[in-house]
């Protein structure tokens, strides 16, 4: 099975699922973002921050293929440029650290240690660019796909608590303080990166 994660561009945003193209629940504040909806200029609204975010700060998001076919993505860029984070009763996100803005992967490929990997892609690239650590919101009760991570999984791949909230809490990923990290990392982009081959099955997450 050939895996890869590939920086997300205005060239391949057309390989995530429709419904997040169109969907600008992070990029813009609630009132912006309601707005758009109404107008009918979501999906112009998410490729223009997305052309900001690469213009300015650089890739804030990668997209996961295996066997060429795209199953899931992350996106994550510093709390500045995230808006809806603002809203959230555990706001704000450190200043050390990146938001991991939302992340999916396609329901057949769920439970492979896809979504490990791409934690770890995310981690490497955030400490290539200096930042201390990852943080996200969570949702507690979490039941099916949504904007806002489950706050189960985020712990399950490493993330601890740093705002308790009965809905939203907000956690966080230290990266520097983690030294295991960089060699887990490394060795997961190798497995990504490297050579197709066959490999024996991943436990689950």
């Amino acid at each position: 099975m050939g895996r890869r994660l590939v920086p997300l561009t205005l060239d391949n945003l057309s390989d995530l699922p429709q419904r997040c193209r169109s969907c600008v629940f992070w990029e813009l504040d609630p009132v912006s973002g309601e707005a758009a909806v109404k107008a009918g200029r979501p999906e112009v609204e998410k490729e223009a921050w997305i052309s900001a975010v690469l213009l300015e700060w650089g890739s804030c998001g990668r997209v996961v293929y295996v066997d060429e076919v795209p199953v899931g993505y992350v996106l994550y860029a510093p709390p500045a440029y995230v808006p809806r984070s603002t809203a959230f009763p555990t706001s704000p996100v450190a200043a050390d650290a990146v938001q991991l803005i939302t992340a999916w992967i396609m329901p057949g490929y769920q439970g492979q240690g896809l979504g490990r990997m791409v934690v770890q892609t995310v981690a490497k690239d955030v400490m290539r660019r200096g930042f201390k650590a990852i943080e996200a919101f969570g949702d507690a009760r979490w039941k099916e796909p949504a904007c806002v991570l489950p706050a189960d999984h985020l712990l399950a791949v490493g993330f601890k608590t740093v705002r308790p909230h009965h809905a939203f809490p907000r956690l966080r990923l230290e990266l520097r303080t983690t030294l295991s990290w960089k060699e887990d990392v490394e060795m997961a982009l190798d497995r990504l990166l490297g050579a197709v081959q066959k490999e024996p099955a991943l436990r689950p997450l």
